[in-house]
């Protein structure tokens, strides 16, 4: 114990060293969202300039701080000065605020998206405070505190944020206090399902067996979403602290994190985290003279989507093929090698050194009764501010989608809540509020954290279409339902997307998705007809419109409609020829420009580059109406 407060007291006097250096500090978010949009050229842009400029500096290489629409994110922190935050960095841009601040102590105003200080900066700068940004300012950040503020492959800078504080705490707390003071704070499973952790723990703690284990789920293989990833990419020590603290109220001596190898970033900041711990000696033999003994590995998942269901993990980590194992006995009395195990998901573990470290009643006061504490989304899609959020249980999908997405550019249409295997739900939902119960009385689910916002431009036959292509490719294929069942969903839609659907086709639907919901034998199969149960509740008329009137009115299942110019809206500009591949357009500069709908293969450029409305799917062989005046 002595050890680890030397370790801690050397890790709070190094992050000091960097904040209250006379140095420039500079952070540059380099998660995956970050070097997508080229935050490692930036990266080499800043090491150059300072070199040009023979200026020292710290450089901080941190997590996702969230608007991944503004990626790349740089910040600059001048001595004595609050941080600044600049958006879309490019390595041109990143050359010429950093010439412009570190030389002429211009912190360039216009060119800033938010500072990171008090209210009287902005009147001396104009530079608003970034939490005040509107995709920021209604958050709540419990799980995400990290994320962006501290390199997150530096044991120093978490320890220096109050790190394994809660893993203290719970030491001196005892394993019943410890699972005490989680039921206190009404925390629920985030895997989806919601279960109460406290109850889960219990169960696993009283179950007999010679080994227990604890495993974090972090197969994130939902469309769209990337909480897990953005987490431990930007704070792995969090979730790791998390699975101590499971390990030890359990009696578990063995950990497992069992992530998708697809992401490289993130196996490799785990292991790194995992290296820093045991040299902590956070992990091992008699941990901090506490008599406890744990250790965590790293398992890298080969893709399938079934395995982030428990068993079928199991399975995995076992060596056999990943699939589903019928229910009861279940993990948390008969898991992982026949002994009991504890299976949270990784933001469950994420949020535990926070309840630990301030007390589940302090974290019941966030969300509502019953759906305590905050809770991460992917927000993406067709909204204006894409990117990482964590709000509240219990906020409607109105803020969410409006407030902190900032709605749509074309009308909103839908929102998909719970990734494929959750539910599309309609503006007459957009009040709901987000929490386990509301959404699956919606008929969707809340699932993992996936929210995925969609306009006009989207056809809904075509998202459960596009959705059963995924389920039915991830299918284990174990069981009947789920194998045929998917199959079944998948072709009759292919059927109506393609003009060929008759009114029986919906009947057809309906029984297949109720079988499928019935008797599928885990929960994949079981909620994998969710995209087009909704779908059919809530857009009817768009099934009605493909089967009665043959067309597809958002212009995307390409047998059903053609592109037309509207000669009187369009000015001649000449963009959309200039992008059609299949030289289908044609005209002269100033005058309406025309399609020829043989050699059109209907592939939207055309249809998403014209700014004024002038193109637009029609069904087949329609005539175009023209308005004439006389």
């Amino acid at each position: 114990m002595q050890r680890f407060n030397q370790i801690k007291q050397n890790a709070l006097k190094n992050w000091k060293t960097i904040t209250n250096s006379s140095l420039p500090v500079i952070y540059i978010g380099t998660a995956s969202c970050g070097r997508a949009a080229g935050a490692l050229k930036t990266l080499e842009a800043i090491q150059g300039t300072l070199q040009e400029l023979n200026q020292p500096a710290y450089i901080l290489q941190v997590g996702c701080i969230g608007p991944c629409y503004l990626e790349p994110l740089m910040d600059i922190q001048l001595p004595g000065k609050p941080r600044i935050s600049y958006s879309k960095v490019t390595p041109e841009k990143a050359h010429k605020i950093l010439q412009a601040a570190l030389v002429g102590d211009d912190l360039s105003p216009s060119l800033a998206v938010g500072h990171f200080g008090d209210k009287e900066f902005t009147k001396e700068t104009g530079i608003p405070p970034f939490f005040d940004l509107a995709m920021l300012k209604p958050q709540v950040r419990i799980i995400l505190r990290n994320c962006g503020f501290i390199d997150p492959e530096n044991l120093d800078h978490y320890l220096a944020h109050d790190g394994y504080a809660g893993f203290m705490n719970a030491l001196e707390k005892g394993p019943t206090g410890v699972i005490e003071e989680v039921k206190e704070s009404g925390l629920r499973g985030r895997g989806g399902a919601g279960f109460p952790t406290y109850k889960k723990w219990e169960i696993c703690r009283n179950a007999e067996g010679e080994d227990k284990y604890v495993i974090c789920n972090a197969d994130e293989g939902d469309p769209g979403a990337f909480m897990n990833r953005s987490l431990i990419e930007g704070d792995p020590h969090a979730v790791l602290e998390g699975m101590l603290i499971a390990g030890y109220a359990i009696g578990a001596n063995h950990g497992y994190v069992y992530v998708r190898a697809e992401y490289p970033l993130a196996v490799l900041r785990l292991g790194k985290a995992i290296q820093q711990m045991r040299q902590a000696g956070l992990l091992g033999i008699d941990i901090l003279g506490s008599g406890f003994n744990f250790d965590i590995n790293v398992k890298e998942g080969a893709g399938a989507f079934v395995c982030g269901e428990e068993t079928a993990m199991i399975a995995s980590l076992e060596g056999e093929r990943g699939m589903p194992r019928p229910r009861p006995p279940f993990p948390a009395e008969k898991g992982l090698n026949g002994m009991p195990t504890l299976i949270n998901n990784t933001e469950t573990f994420g949020i535990l050194p926070n309840v630990l470290r301030k007390g589940g009643k302090w974290f019941s006061q966030f969300g509502t009764k019953g759906n305590s504490g905050t809770k991460t989304f992917s927000l993406v899609g067709k909204a204006r501010h894409t990117g990482l959020i964590e709000v509240p249980l219990g906020m409607t999908l109105r803020q969410i989608v409006f407030d902190i997405g900032g709605g749509t550019i074309k009308p909103f249409k839908a929102v998909q809540t719970g990734g494929p295997l959750g539910g599309c739900l309609s503006a007459t939902h957009l009040d709901t509020p987000v929490d386990y119960e509301n959404m699956r009385a919606s008929g969707s689910i809340m699932g993992s954290g996936g929210l995925i916002v969609l306009d006009e431009s989207t056809c809904i036959v075509d998202l459960a279409r596009y959705f059963l292509t995924f389920s039915e490719c991830e299918s284990c294929g174990k069981c009947t339902p789920c194998r045929i069942g998917s199959r079944i969903l998948l072709e009759t839609l292919e059927k109506i997307a393609r003009g060929e659907g008759v009114d029986e086709d919906l009947d057809v639907l309906y029984r297949v998705a109720d079988t499928m919901q019935r008797t599928a034998l885990c929960g994949a199969g079981q909620t994998a007809p969710n995209p087009v149960l909704t779908t059919l509740k809530y857009f009817m008329n768009e099934y009605q419109t493909h089967i009665h009137g043959r067309y597809c009115p958002a212009g995307v299942c390409t047998e059903l409609f053609e592109y037309r110019i509207i000669p009187e809206k369009c000015p001649g500009c000449g963009r959309c020829a200039q992008v059609c591949s299949s030289d289908a357009i044609y005209g002269k500069k100033k005058e309406p420009y025309s399609i020829d709908t043989e050699k059109c293969i209907r592939c939207r450029s055309c249809y998403e580059v014209c700014k004024f409305d002038a193109i637009v799917p029609v069904p087949v062989s329609q005539p175009m109406k023209v308005e004439v005046t006389l």
